[in-house]
């Protein structure tokens, strides 16, 4: 166990205020923040009433640390941070991520993953903790990330086993020709280089690839498909039963980036061909920087939401971003979309299985200059078909990434929040 990491003070004010919902009684908040630092891209994590988040804390010259903090209060307060690593590369699309080990009679212990710079392009590393994040292990490669080129975008998730699946996207078969650690441009990133036809962008994607391994477990790491839309969040989900669920921008022919799924029912060692959730036919030169979010609830139905282009409220007004989601019982056939209610431009949506049962999703809005936070409730029929409400979430403040999990019969939604360079993590705990 590595004991050089370092606690820092943690800045944070609790406001109690009346809920304007009946959904709720109350609604607490509070700001998470490193000291001197811009922090964002937070992850959280919880079970019964223990949860963790991680995140990135930027220093002005640049340099990212990743940090880690726990509640053991259902998210009431949260206690000094824990330094975990150095020398992060993250973004939006692209935080720490974060899972919870069950252990009887103990803490879970937490494992944290995160793309780190390294010599030949980046790294995807993890670290783990047995003392409720006193303390974490020195970083060590996800099993079969550590290649030339560069990869992140990656999801995690707890296993039946007492382990963590990893899934990410890949460059390593694009770095021949490149010198040693030097960054992708944005053409590449768009699966185009200057004077590329569109359709060599198709070619150029099935360079991209998208992996799987399994962190502190048996059997090799794998490419599961080629053709991913580069710098698009991947979204990984286990079931009881030892199924494993994921799903990713894809690049079908015509350059048109859709979400497609597949599924493994042997915990990992092997893969169902690649489907398509949806023919939403959005055809882009570039990379919306906009994945899927997924869960699996408890009676195994497969839900996934995701934005994408439609066209614009009248015949005149330019397209528009909407959200969706669908749904599947057996990871074979999906139902048809159905749009989740939005107000601007949404973007990073996140899903969990509510407290009480449905879905809760939340995303950031773009409208009026600024981007905030929101947050829906979905309930899903007989048929799978979904209804979703928008529910009150934020101050009205600058808000965006937004990411959520269930403490008891309470929900934490953190986001990022205040003007560059001087940034917090601002937690919502909502109580039904």
């Amino acid at each position: 166990m590595n004991r050089s990491h370092t606690r820092w003070p943690l800045v944070f004010g609790i406001v109690m205020m009346a809920a304007t919902s009946s959904r709720t009684a109350t609604s607490q908040k509070l700001d998470v923040a490193v000291k001197d630092r811009a922090n964002a891209y937070a992850s959280l994590a919880a079970t019964g009433q223990f949860a963790a988040m991680t995140w990135g804390a930027s220093s002005k010259d640049g340099a990212t640390d990743i940090y880690v903090t726990t509640s053991r209060d259902g998210g009431r307060a949260f206690g000094a941070p824990t330094r975990v690593a150095g020398d992060a590369k993250l973004a939006g699309e692209q935080p720490p991520r974060i899972a919870l080990i069950p252990r009887a009679g103990q803490t879970p212990s937490i494992v944290v993953v995160w793309t780190a710079n390294g010599s030949a392009g980046t790294r995807i590393l993890s670290a783990r903790s047995n003392d409720a994040g006193r303390t974490f292990t020195s970083p060590t490669p996800v099993p079969g990330s550590d290649a030339a080129g560069n990869r992140g975008w990656e999801s995690i998730a707890t296993n039946g086993a007492g382990g963590v699946v990893a899934l990410w996207l890949d460059h390593r078969d694009t770095a021949s020709g490149r010198r040693s650690g030097a960054p992708m441009n944005h053409a590449e990133h768009q699966h185009l280089e200057s004077g590329q036809h569109p359709s060599d962008g198709v070619a150029r994607a099935q360079l991209s690839k998208l992996w799987f391994a399994r962190i502190g477990g048996t059997g090799s790491p794998k490419a599961l498909a080629g053709g991913v839309c580069y710098c698009c969040k991947t979204a990984i989900a286990t079931d009881s039963a030892g199924a494993i669920y994921a799903a990713w921008r894809h690049v079908y022919d015509g350059n048109v980036r859709d979400i497609a799924f597949t599924k493994s029912s042997d915990n990992g060692s092997s893969f169902a061909p690649p489907m398509r959730v949806s023919d939403d036919n959005w055809v882009l030169d570039g990379c919306p920087e906009n994945g899927p979010t997924m869960v699996v609830d408890d009676t195994k139905r497969i839900h996934i939401v995701w934005p994408t282009l439609v066209p614009g409220a009248t015949r005149t007004s330019e397209p528009t971003l909407a959200l969706f989601h669908s749904m599947s019982t057996d990871g074979k056939a999906f139902t048809a979309r159905q749009r989740i209610p939005t107000d601007g431009v949404p973007r990073h949506p996140q899903m969990i299985v509510a407290p009480n049962g449905g879905l809760l999703v939340t995303w950031d809005e773009q409208a009026k200059g600024t981007r905030r936070v929101a947050l829906a409730r979905g309930s899903v029929d007989g048929t799978g078909v979904a209804r979703f409400t928008k529910l009150p979430i934020g101050d009205g403040t600058r808000a965006e990434y937004p990411v959520l999990a269930a403490v008891g019969d309470a929900t934490l939604v953190a986001w990022t929040s205040g003007s560059a360079g001087q940034t917090v993590l601002r937690v919502e705990r909502l109580v039904n």
